[in-house]
């Protein structure tokens, strides 16, 4: 089964908001339910993992199409937000990283 066929049976089959966890670490896919307005879809969730194979933050950032990527990767490449992180690094204590292993069906890329 090829990645579309697998995603649409997802979104057909699967639970309200069910994760499927992929081959690329940190990166899965959420199946979103109906509302009144618009139909059960589907979003990438992306949180990266640490080196502890764990989620580094509690709930990740989702992500619904090519121009909310465009824009986030436009912030993240952004040298001024590198500079803000250095700040609050030397401003703030280092912060342990949290979550709890989930290993269920990978959807493969």
């Amino acid at each position: 089964m090829d990645l579309k066929d697998t995603l649409k049976a997802f979104i057909e089959e699967g639970a309200d908001w069910e994760r499927k966890q992929t081959t690329v670490p940190g990166v899965s896919i959420i199946r979103l339910p109906a509302t009144k307005n618009r139909a059960a879809s589907l979003a990438i969730d992306i949180n990266p993992v640490g080196d502890n194979g764990l989620p580094m933050k509690k709930k990740g950032i989702m992500i619904m199409n090519s121009a909310e990527l465009a824009a986030f990767r436009k912030t993240f490449g952004n040298e001024k937000v590198d500079g803000l992180i250095a700040a609050l690094e030397d401003l703030l204590p280092e912060r342990k990283g949290a979550g709890k292993p989930s290993r269920s069906e990978v959807l493969q890329l």
